[in-house]
């Protein structure tokens, strides 16, 4: 079968993984799979430190949504578009060449180098011969010089056991480790700039994060669930499936309101929610709570406010983001694409019923004391009962798609 082009996928800290090695890339290549869903892919295999995906011919006008999707994946340390050869140096060589004197015909003209790699050495032919020849060639159909510190073109040619490849140019991906590695964790998602930043981290780490929002509607708009949706569909990119809990919490507020002092409501509030994620992680196999937290940003995110809120849950509580300045996770929002969403102005439940002087240092104890006033265990019940669940998956054909429904009763 004659192929338009492969792709060549390299990872990075997977070749690190020892015995565990070939569990990871399967688990890679299941994401390769799914990723490219709807796309002419022929197959995804690994080989031999890679990972080849070769595509049928409809995939000739295809290359900017397969690079798009590829980039956004875990896993991939960085790709290229390849041409398949057969695993012979003539043939090697005529098709390099070929392919740069298209290049030189079309009037670019650029220094280069050939680097070759042989991933199974019973190819018999040594590298530094490969590249000699190859870079013979090259140079008697361009005329371009040789440059081996910079060149403009770097050809790569890789040779494995029944195939070989040659590629212009590497495309970055997302590095990390694929999805599914690293377990389920349950990602608390506010609407705002530090939460999406923080579930994705640990969405590059091989975890698969769900998502829980906590809103105030009726009493506030929508504008918050609906910034929230478009915050997962975005994260649902680079992770492919996702549930989302959308968590009705302004009645509990009014609760907290009448019964709790205004200098610990906020503590109170964090407290609430972290009992009520805990419980909902560990309903569907999550095995950490994930926040947006950074030292010091706001009332609730002290040190002594964040071991307040963490003292309710047996869960880890994973904060990604503790040690980061505003600005630094403000660039990797905007690289990730979640800024422009997260910025819409809108109201949320952490705006609603704050008070005018939060306290920033809840005292041991003291949070416990105060929340004997409170029905505990009757708000976080009331609260998973009305819980909606949706559920965002990608590729599909018409995003955004979700379905809805309840979730169960306790």
């Amino acid at each position: 079968m004659t192929f338009p082009y492969s792709v060549i996928v390299h990872y990075g800290e997977l070749a690190l993984k020892g015995k565990n090695r070939p569990w990871f890339t399967s688990m890679l290549v299941r994401t390769i799979e799914s990723s490219l869903g709807g796309l002419d892919v022929v197959d995804v295999r690994p080989m031999v430190g890679r990972v080849v995906i070769r595509f049928g011919p409809a995939a000739s006008t295809q290359w900017d949504e397969i690079r798009t999707r590829l980039s956004r994946l875990p896993g991939v340390g960085n790709f290229s578009r390849a041409t398949h050869v057969a695993p012979d140096l003539e043939a090697i060589a005529s098709a390099v060449s070929a392919a740069a004197a298209a290049m030189a015909a079309a009037g670019e003209s650029r220094s280069f180098r050939v680097t070759a790699r042989r991933a199974d050495k019973r190819f018999a032919i040594p590298t530094p011969v490969v590249e000699r020849e190859v870079g013979s060639r090259v140079q008697q159909v361009t005329g371009w010089p040789v440059n081996l510190d910079k060149p403009q073109l770097h050809i790569r040619v890789e040779i494995l056991t029944k195939d070989a490849y040659f590629h212009f140019k590497k495309e970055p991906g997302t590095g990390g480790l694929p999805i599914g590695t690293s377990g389920k964790v349950m990602s608390l998602l506010s609407g705002g700039i530090d939460s999406p930043v923080a579930a994705w981290r640990l969405i590059r780490r091989g975890s698969r994060s769900h998502f829980i929002h906590f809103h105030s509607y009726p009493i506030l708009s929508r504008t918050s669930q609906d910034k929230v949706r478009e915050l997962v569909l975005r994260l649902t990119q680079h992770q492919l499936r996702s549930r989302l809990w959308l968590v009705p919490f302004g009645s509990i507020q009014q609760q907290v309101v009448v019964d709790i002092p205004p200098p610990l409501r906020v503590v109170i509030y964090r407290r609430l929610m972290m009992r009520i994620a805990e419980r909902i992680a560990v309903q569907n196999g999550a095995r950490a709570l994930v926040t947006g937290d950074a030292v010091g940003q706001v009332a609730s995110q002290t040190i002594d406010n964040l071991a307040a809120v963490g003292e309710v849950t047996r869960l880890p509580i994973l904060r990604p983001l503790i040690g980061f300045h505003k600005e630094e996770i403000t660039l990797d929002a905007q690289k990730l694409g979640t800024y422009e969403t997260s910025i819409i102005p809108d109201e949320d439940c952490c705006t609603l019923f704050t008070p005018r002087y939060p306290t920033t240092a809840a005292r041991p104890g003291e949070a416990e004391v105060a929340e004997t006033a409170l029905d505990i265990a009757g708000l976080v019940d009331r609260a998973i009962t009305e819980a909606v669940v949706e559920e965002f998956k990608f590729p599909m054909v018409d995003l955004p798609v979700k379905t809805e429904h309840r979730a169960p009763d306790l």
